[in-house]
């Protein structure tokens, strides 16, 4: 069984096919990253263009690399949430047309749920552009304890098998991947965030600044807001401003050390929070599998800190897989075809911005 998994939540435009759930016949992904770095952030109109102009040639290039064509393809996956409106209509809709003329069956995917599924790819098919990639040895046994962590998400699941999973918590305001883009603007590194702050994080004192760890009614939930306003007074106050000092002008006032000690120091705490409450839920349910998931599981930093924390191999994919891709929703879309999960109505199928889990 071979599915077609289209991706267009965000900024990336994303094809890949997967065989049987697991092995991964092709990955492509056309980023407008570059387009956006300007603004310090994804301006959802320019996202949507640029899917515009390169989903054809990416769904084309998935088949070429996989050396499929319509006939070997057996179903097609789409995200139709969560994400950006005009973004997720794109995909959506060449995903509808798409099975409409090749006939084949559609699936509706949750981009959340198919962060999770990316860790279910095991075996790699013949491409050379898949040659160096580093996948799990073997697939999660359930129960299995997801912790779900991106530039939209930071959430912490139980799933008990296949589509029968436990919300435990999520972020009650901004998501951790959104945090770390934020406090790169405030020190003036570039977007994205997350990669940005951990490279300036390498020359810091993680242990500089004192930041607060928010404190949740909710054992498992989350919160970033109160750590981001935290950077932002302490870099008003690095450069000997008030509250009322613009943030836009405060990169320019802080030296290479300060930027250093403020991304070290709010990286080490960010991190502790979602790996905090990991463990929480690795003691309460006893998995016996633990998957990261979602663009901020690529971090070393969150890395080292669950090795160090948790008594239980972590089962990590590669880093590619981690950020927005065709891979995991194709992936997902097996489980659904293997499971008898409904498909969509390739004429009524319409977005779902708001998805959650």
């Amino acid at each position: 069984m071979k599915v077609l998994g289209i991706e267009s939540s965000c900024d990336e435009t994303a094809a890949a096919i997967v065989e049987d759930g697991e092995r991964l016949l092709s990955n492509i992904v056309a980023s407008s990253m570059d387009l956006h770095i300007q603004y310090g952030g994804v301006v959802p109109e320019i996202a949507a263009r640029s899917h515009i102009e390169v989903i054809n040639g990416v769904i084309q290039q998935a088949l070429d690399e996989a050396s499929c064509s319509w006939n070997d393809i057996d179903a097609i996956a789409v995200t139709y949430g969560a994400g950006l409106g005009g973004s997720l209509l794109i995909g959506v809709l060449t995903a509808r047309t798409l099975a409409i003329t090749h006939d084949k069956p559609l699936y509706a995917i949750n981009h959340v749920e198919g962060h999770v599924y990316a860790n279910y790819l095991t075996s790699l098919g013949e491409s050379p552009a898949l040659s160096d990639y580093k996948l799990p040895e073997r697939q999660p046994d359930f129960p299995v304890l997801a912790l779900i962590v991106s530039g939209g998400h930071s959430q912490l699941t139980l799933f008990r098998d296949h589509f029968d999973y436990t919300l435990l918590g999520q972020t009650q305001d901004d998501a951790v991947g959104e945090a770390f883009d934020k406090v790169a603007k405030i020190i003036g590194l570039p977007y994205p965030g997350g990669p940005s702050v951990g490279k300036k994080a390498l020359e810091g004192d993680a242990h500089a600044y004192p930041f607060p760890k928010a404190k949740m009614t909710g054992k498992y939930d989350f919160s970033f807001s109160g750590i981001k306003t935290a950077v932002l007074r302490t870099a008003q106050d690095a450069i000997g401003e008030d509250f009322s000092f613009p943030s836009k002008d405060i990169p320019s006032r802080l030296d290479e050390v300060q930027k250093a000690n403020i991304a070290a120091s709010f990286q080490r705490i960010a991190i502790q929070t979602v790996v905090d409450k990991a463990l929480i839920a690795y003691e309460e349910f006893s998995p016996k599998t633990v998957i990261i998931a979602g663009g901020v599981a690529a971090s070393p930093e969150l890395r080292r800190q669950l090795a160090e924390r948790l008594p239980i191999s972590i089962s990590y994919t590669d880093p590619r897989l981690c950020t927005d891709n065709g891979a995991m929703i194709a992936t997902l879309g097996c489980f659904h075809v293997k499971y008898g999960r409904p498909a969509a109505d390739p004429y009524t199928l319409d977005i779902k911005p708001n998805l959650s889990m």
